[in-house]
Parts: structure tokens; C-alpha cells; sequence
């Protein structure tokens, strides 16, 4: 039997995420065979079977894992899938392993208490917690085992139905469940969990922070308990979640994978790389008048937009100024043979940047159809590891929301980003006169290890005077 392991989709890829399997367990595939869709750190992606046999599904939808990690197995015979495992073969388990309650409850607490995430985890724990505890396992923690009564017959009724509390007098209840329970101020011990041998889950705490007269909290007297009922439940459940903060609701957000990755690149960024910036003002005129002209020559075909004009313009001084196109890597310079810019596109969860490869020799008309397909792919979500990956450097635009000036993040490793305004008629002086001129503001975030001052500014002027000549973009 052949294992199917979380693939590489991607060059900065750690893990992945299991979206949806396209087969059921146990069904039969073939090489080549569409089987799971897995969102990385830039993208979703389809894997195929790599073998013929029959599935037997490990990781359920939804789980997140390393890369090398056991997803599937596929090969002769069938099997339980891992859901199948943890749900619906629970009770077979229960039966044919012959533990009682207590026992169950006990097995639970200590990995539960040492930070277990899984719902599933304390069920896979018994085998070698269940030992351990029938061998006096709780002798650590003397002052919470108290001692026997002589009738010997109340440690039996201790428990309740529900599991409230395991063996040492703990809730059985998850990390994530006990942290939002202090958040949403939930009395963990009044919930009945729905989880494995009763432990309280996080959608526990959610349905009792959203239930009306959530059961147990603080005590309310029998006055107060008489105006919430007589009261509307939507403001007595308000007034619930308000007490003890200004703020009002606290509704949290997971984030996606994109935003997780785009959070920690920035950090990083941020962090360690010694950003210094660079203002200018470009004189966009005649880039005004050639775009004008070239729309009317492309017809049906898309015309380049003053965006296009800058992508070309920093890949031809990126190839004259080679440190600008390079990267700082453990203290070495990494100078690249080919200039790849990356487009800046936001999407509705965050911020990708699709890479339009070598546009110093390619046209402008051909920069603006990549571009634009590009643009295009990201939106519908079909934008593939590849096509987001190998850029030496990035221009963000964000001109067509009116902005004027920015100072973007620089994306390690790269050793700049040009951050690019608005195109707007300003007021300006020439051969003293007063004209009104087309112009730009531009700034541009550079690494200080590998990008100095007098360096960044020839760039950049390099760069202004190709926009203010744009002849010189198609030469």
C-alpha cells in the first residue's frame, strides 16, 4: 500500500490544508486521477493520485498539515477513513475495549491539560494513559486526590452524566475551549460537552455565548433572572456579552492561509530588513499622450495601461542596475540573470503578486495582455504556485483608488518595491510658465544591505526618465 504525503506545491510552502477530497474513501482511483484540493500558502491546488489502488482516506477536510505528512493511503483493500475512526467507530471501540467511564474520563484530563488541539487525541492516548493510571498515575498531584470516605460508596457518584469534571476535579475541556470561554466570560463547568467522552469543544462555548441566559454565569440573582425573562432575548443576550468590556461583541476571524502567509512575511519583513524610502515626482504627459494613441491602435486588443508603461520602465533599469534586481542572502549578495516583476493584485481576503516573467524583452503590448491574464486568474482563484513565484521585484499601484503616496513592504528577499500613485493634472512651473502637467508620485522601499542611497536614487531616476521619454520603452 502506497502513501499519499501533503506534496511541496509551492517553493515557500510548510503546509497545507485539505479543502475537499474529490474521492471517498474507499472508492478506487487510477494514476493521474484527480483526488484532493489542498490551499496552500499562495494557492489551491488540485494533487493527483501518483499510483492505482483503492483510497483509504487518513486526513479529514479541513486539516491542516506538514509537508511529508500521511494524507491517504492508497493500494489493495479498503479501510476506515480517519472521520470514520473518530466518529461513527467510536462506539465499537468503546465495547470492544471494555473501559468503563472513569477510566475514559481519567485518560483524558492530563493530555488535554498539556495542550492537545485535537478532538480526537485523548481516544488515541488510551492505550498507553489508561496503564499508567491504573498504577497510581495521579501520585504528582497528591492535594487533589482526596481520600476515601469510610462508607467507600460516594467517589462512584462523583461525576456527572455530562463529564463536567475528570479525574483530579478538572474540566475535561480543550485549550481553544477554555481560552474562549474566559473571553466570552462562559462558565465552562455549567456546559455539557459534545466532544469525546463528554469533553467540553469550542462549539460548546459558542453555542452557550450565543444561547439567551447562558446557564450558570456569575449567578444572577432571582430579580435579575425575572427581568431577563420578561425582557427581549436579543437585548438580554447584548447585554451579556458587553459586560466586563467598551468594546461590545467580540466576533473572531480565523484567518485564511493567504492572510496568514501575508502576516508573517510582513512581520518578517518588517522586522529584519533595514527599509529606508525614496520619494518622487514624475512627469507623466507624454506617457498620457502615447497611451492615448495606442488605444486607439489596439483596437479590440487591450491597450497597455500607465501601470504597463511602469513594469517596463523598471525592468529595463532593473537589467542596467543589476544590485536593484538582486537579493541579500546570509550575508552574501544573490544578483538574478533575469528581471521578473511582480504585480501587486488585491482579492477580497488579502493581497497576491503574480509575476509577469522577463518584461525587458517583451513589448508593452505584451506586458499589458500578461498582465491583464494574470489579474484575471488571481480573481477567479485558478492562479497556479508557478505563476506567483520567482520575482525580483514588485510594483504595487494603488493610484486607481486615488492615492497619492505610499510607502509599501518590501517582499524578502527581494531588494525593493516601487509603490506607485496616482496619475493626476498638478500645477507646475516651466520655462516660467504655469502648466498644468499629468504627474506621479512614486516611492520607492529599498534594503539598506544591498541597495544604498546614491544606488536607489540613479534607479529611480533611471526610471523617471524613461517614463517622461516613453519612445524609450518601445526600443
Amino acid at each position: 500500500m502506497a502513501d499519499i504525503t501533503m506534496p511541496r506545491l509551492s517553493d515557500s510552502m510548510e503546509e497545507g490544508t485539505i479543502l475537499k477530497w474529490l474521492k471517498a474513501d474507499g472508492d478506487e482511483v487510477a494514476r493521474g486521477e484527480e483526488l484532493v484540493e489542498i490551499e496552500t500558502d499562495k494557492a489551491t491546488m488540485t494533487y493527483e493520485s501518483d499510483s492505482d489502488g483503492t483510497l483509504e482516506i487518513v486526513a479529514g477536510e479541513g486539516d491542516t498539515l506538514p509537508i511529508g505528512e500521511v494524507i491517504a493511503h492508497v493500494g489493495a483493500g479498503g479501510g476506515g477513513s480517519k472521520a470514520k475512526r473518530d466518529g461513527e467507530g467510536a462506539g465499537e471501540e468503546e465495547e470492544a475495549g471494555g473501559a468503563d467511564d472513569s477510566e475514559d474520563e481519567v485518560d483524558e484530563d492530563e493530555p488535554l491539560e498539556e495542550g492537545d488541539t485535537g478532538e480526537g487525541a485523548a481516544d488515541e492516548a488510551e492505550p498507553m494513559e489508561a496503564p499508567a493510571r491504573a498504577a497510581g498515575a495521579d501520585a504528582d498531584e497528591p492535594e487533589e486526590a482526596p481520600a476515601p470516605p469510610a462508607g467507600g460508596d460516594e467517589p462512584e457518584v462523583a461525576p456527572a452524566p455530562s463529564a463536567e469534571t475528570a479525574g483530579g476535579g478538572r474540566m475535561k475541556a480543550s485549550p481553544v475551549a477554555r481560552r474562549m470561554a474566559r473571553e466570552l466570560s462562559v462558565d465552562i463547568a455549567s456546559l455539557r460537552g459534545s466532544g469525546p467522552g463528554g469533553r467540553v469543544v469550542k462549539a460548546d462555548v459558542e453555542a452557550a455565548s450565543s444561547a439567551d441566559g447562558a446557564p450558570d454565569r456569575d449567578e444572577p440573582s432571582q430579580d435579575a433572572r425575572e427581568e431577563q425573562a420578561e425582557g427581549p432575548a436579543p437585548a438580554a443576550a447584548a447585554t451579556e456579552e458587553d459586560r466586563g468590556t467598551s468594546k461590545g461583541g467580540v466576533t473572531t476571524q480565523e484567518l485564511t492561509r493567504t492572510q496568514q502567509l501575508i502576516a508573517r512575511r510582513m512581520a518578517e519583513s518588517k522586522a529584519t530588513v533595514p527599509h529606508f524610502a525614496l520619494d518622487m515626482e514624475i512627469d507623466m504627459e507624454e506617457a498620457v499622450i502615447l497611451r492615448a494613441r495606442l488605444k486607439v491602435l489596439a483596437g479590440d486588443d487591450p491597450a497597455p495601461s500607465l501601470n504597463d508603461f511602469v513594469v517596463k520602465a523598471c525592468a529595463l533599469a532593473l537589467r542596467e542596475l543589476p544590485r536593484a534586481n538582486g537579493s541579500y542572502k546570509d550575508g552574501r549578495f544573490e544578483l538574478h540573470s533575469r528581471v521578473n516583476v511582480g504585480v501587486a493584485v488585491a482579492v477580497d481576503d488579502g493581497l497576491l503578486v503574480p509575476t509577469v516573467f522577463d518584461p525587458d524583452r517583451k513589448s508593452l503590448g505584451a506586458i499589458a495582455r500578461e498582465t491583464r491574464a494574470l489579474a484575471e486568474r488571481v480573481r477567479a482563484k485558478e492562479i497556479t504556485p508557478p505563476e506567483l513565484a520567482g520575482g525580483t521585484f514588485t510594483v504595487s499601484n494603488l493610484g486607481m483608488f486615488g492615492i497619492t503616496s505610499f510607502t509599501a513592504v518590501i517582499n524578502p528577499p527581494q531588494a525593493a518595491i516601487l509603490a506607485v500613485g496616482a496619475v493626476e493634472p498638478r500645477v507646475v512651473v516651466r520655462d516660467q510658465r504655469i502648466l498644468s502637467r499629468h504627474r506621479m508620485g512614486v516611492t520607492l522601499a529599498c534594503d539598506h544591505r544591498i541597495l544604498y542611497g546614491a544606488d536607489a536614487a540613479k534607479f529611480l531616476g533611471r526610471v523617471r526618465d524613461l517614463l517622461e521619454q516613453p519612445l524609450r520603452l518601445a526600443l
